[in-house]
């Protein structure tokens, strides 16, 4: 009589994003494995949910439960978990390892997966744009290539890496076409900041839970699309073309972050940021890391100017400066263009925001204690966008500079004037990347 055979149980470790799409491609139609539950992480508010029954399919009609992280080495013992599956991204290998001694001393297998086994596969050329680190400014590359792309006369369908920090079952896919869009949908700070200047250009961008079917929908209305990454993740689907952005602004993270390093490894082109900003010692010294780990990629070197709205406003000014939320979190940097930005346009004083910190964003201090005197754009949820909102107000200052890439005004109600700063990309040498883009395209 043959008896059968149990079935591997695995908890899936991840931050709303890469844990559900490895989920959705590898383990929803197994019946030899049962994924007990996902652990959250990096993102407030996503545990002590479920993964719904109708994303989880046939084999979960109760879903499954997401739970903190820090409830891994007792979910390990007391569910008998066989194997656990590191999935986000923008950590250091270090980090990695300490979680898989964790989970290894608890009996449980630690195993990562890789994009043979993650990647979609489109209909149509895909370009992807990842990155070693956040804050290296896949952004604003992605705008620039795209609007490059319009003037080619191709329809550019932007698919973005998931933020889905809402109701998952209503985000499962998402399509954005106006900032109407956005607003009934309910986008957070950290939504908006990445889809709305993509709508600005024209751009139409899908994003959500389900990949598989956002690719089947976005590639009906696409000649191309462009794959614009978040985090240092990986493509969720295999591209035609891979670039890949290193930042010389932070020497030396080419190699030292998960999965920042497998990105660099599978670049077909390497393009070099910032460079109008680093050193040239720094920018040699990435360019050398580069060609030691991926000997076959062209490198790029590329500007990353700073646009400021009415200058004039700030100099001689007490300035609040408003960053990047993602950039000056889990990515290391103290500051960003807005700081940056109040500088060079003569500040009088940019003011420490921290003793104005409400308990909210107090505690993303302590979380980040190497944030400098700058307040990160936080509003994954409307209590951390009340939190943000009240700690501008409380401010004594005279202007605020926001270098989110989302409409702040257009989202909290704020009692000083708000002067937007941003990253752009530029070309910084020739042929660059306009005359490699033209190539693939032929």
């Amino acid at each position: 009589m043959k008896t059968e055979q149990p079935k591997t149980r695995i908890v899936i470790m991840g931050a709303a994003g890469r844990d559900f799409h490895n989920f959705n491609q590898v383990y929803r139609h197994n019946s030899n494995v049962e994924v007990v539950a996902f652990t959250a992480a990096q993102i407030s508010g996503i545990a002590n949910r479920f993964y719904p029954p109708s994303l989880a399919g046939p084999l979960y009609p109760e879903g499954i439960p997401i739970v903190d992280e820090t409830e891994l080495d007792s979910l390990c013992q007391e569910k008998a978990i066989d194997q656990v599956i590191f999935a986000y991204s923008d950590v250091t290998h270090r980090y990695v390892m300490h979680l898989a001694s964790r989970v290894l001393a608890s009996g449980s297998d630690f195993l990562l997966l890789g994009p043979q086994q993650t990647m979609l596969k489109a209909n149509v050329p895909v370009i992807a744009v990842s990155a070693v680190r956040t804050g290296c400014g896949k952004s604003q590359t992605s705008r620039w290539l795209s609007k490059l792309l319009q003037k080619k006369g191709l329809t550019v369908a932007v698919i973005r890496h998931p933020m889905p920090y809402g109701d998952l079952e209503k985000q499962a896919v998402q399509r954005f076409a106006t900032l109407d869009d956005l607003t009934e949908a309910n986008c957070t700070v950290e939504e908006r900041e990445e889809y709305e200047p993509h709508i600005n250009v024209g751009n139409i961008v899908y994003a959500g839970v389900d990949y598989e079917k956002i690719v089947q929908q976005a590639q009906q209305e696409a000649d191309i699309i462009l794959w614009d990454g978040g985090n240092n993740d990986f493509p969720f689907i295999r591209p035609d073309l891979h670039l890949v952005l290193v930042d010389p602004l932070r020497p030396g993270d080419e190699t030292t972050h998960h999965p920042g390093e497998v990105v660099l490894r599978m670049a077909d082109i390497v393009i070099i940021a910032k460079v109008d900003a680093a050193e040239d010692a720094n920018i040699q010294r990435v360019k050398e890391t580069v060609q030691q780990v991926n000997p076959n990629a062209l490198i790029i070197q590329g500007k990353s100017p700073i646009v400021l709205d009415k200058p004039e406003l700030i100099r001689d000014r007490r300035v609040l400066v408003v960053e990047d939320g993602p950039t000056t979190t889990h990515g290391g940097m103290a500051y960003g263009a807005g700081y940056i930005a109040a500088t060079r346009a003569q500040a009088k004083a940019i003011v420490d925001p921290r003793p104005y910190a409400v308990p909210e964003i107090a505690k993303i201090y302590k979380t980040y204690p190497h944030i400098g005197a700058v307040l990160p754009a936080m509003g994954y949820f409307p209590e951390q966008l009340k939190a943000l909102e009240k700690t501008i107000n409380q401010a004594e200052v005279d202007v605020v500079v926001a270098a989110t890439p989302s409409n702040l005004a257009e989202l909290i109600e704020v009692n000083k004037p708000i002067i937007r700063a941003s990253y752009d990309f530029a070309e910084a040498q020739s042929p660059g990347l306009t005359e490699q883009i033209e190539k693939f395209l032929e």
